[in-house]
């Protein structure tokens, strides 16, 4: 007879894990497919999401934390690293604007040679090439040293110009120097004729390298603005023919007996650096009234004797 307190029992244990699998996994297949073909657990998928996000959050905080550090700490490398870049890469570009100015600096040097070479060689009258090493610090004198002087051949007197026009005249020389004044030098005259018409007058120098001026022109003399006055060779110190100045403006008051006509000087007065030296000129013959000056003083003189 069996014991009325012993428990009757079919099983001694539960399911094994296979069938416990294989259930699981019927009613996980089941499941979705009730929520893919009737939606029904949408709402309540939704009200775990809202349950279940704050400790998502949570359990993210350290691996986030952790990685904010992280970056910290290769932010501060990688500026470093841009800023160490950014000096190497602002040192080259000053380095290479320094050498793109010596560059332009060449080129204009080189194109004013050739322009120079350029100029048509003439048989009357030979050049020498000059480079300007100083310039007058006072404002209101416009005159410059160039690097060759009396040991060159170069005297007084001699006219200086470039390849677009008269730049100025010798005035004194040393040994290894020469001192030129510019056309714009304040009451420097040079004697000019209008291309145009031949008509001479005298370009004065202004004191300001950007302007020059023709005095002593009558009112109804024949200018016009845009004209070129060129040397007319007439005074033996300047060549004819080398352009000095541009007619700019024309003023013309009745009550004057002179126009007031302000030219711009053609030659590069102010902007380059090498110069060409006309170094021998044709002499003009004495003038008769300096002769016939001298005689008559001579003759005067015997006379005063003999008396």
């Amino acid at each position: 007879m069996m014991d009325s307190t012993q428990s009757f029992r079919f099983f001694n244990r539960g399911p094994s894990p296979a069938v416990r699998l294989v259930f699981f996994a019927v009613l996980s297949l089941l499941l979705m497919f009730i929520d893919s073909r009737y939606r029904y657990l949408e709402s309540t998928r939704s009200a775990l999401s809202v349950v279940i996000s704050p400790i998502q959050r949570l359990a993210a905080l350290p691996g986030e934390a952790w990685d904010q550090v992280g970056n910290l700490f290769i932010t501060q490398s990688e500026q470093r690293k841009l800023k160490a870049a950014n000096e190497a890469l602002h040192m080259q570009h000053e380095s290479d604007a320094a050498q793109l100015l010596q560059f332009q600096a060449l080129q204009l040097e080189n194109r004013q040679f050739r322009e120079l070479n350029a100029l048509p060689q003439r048989s009357e009258f030979a050049t020498e090439l000059v480079e300007i090493v100083y310039a007058e610090r006072d404002v209101f004198r416009r005159r410059v040293l160039v690097s060759k002087g009396e040991d060159a051949g170069i005297t007084v007197g001699q006219v200086v110009m470039d390849d677009a026009g008269i730049i100025g005249q010798v005035t004194r020389v040393y040994p290894g120097l020469s001192e030129i004044t510019l056309v714009t030098e304040k009451d420097h005259a040079v004697p000019a004729q209008v291309q145009r018409n031949g008509l001479r007058a005298i370009v004065f120098g202004s004191g300001d390298t950007s302007r020059l001026s023709l005095r002593y022109m009558p009112v109804g003399a024949d200018v016009q603005k845009g004209d070129v006055l060129v040397t007319s060779g007439i005074d033996g110190i300047y060549p004819s023919g080398i352009p000095v100045a541009r007619v700019v403006k024309i003023e013309r008051d009745p009550a004057y007996p002179f126009a007031r006509v302000t030219c711009l000087p053609l030659g590069g007065v102010d902007k380059h650096r090498h110069l060409l030296i006309l170094t021998s000129l044709p002499a003009l013959p004495e003038r008769p009234e300096d002769k016939k000056v001298d005689q008559h003083a001579g003759k005067g003189g015997k006379s005063r004797r003999a008396n």
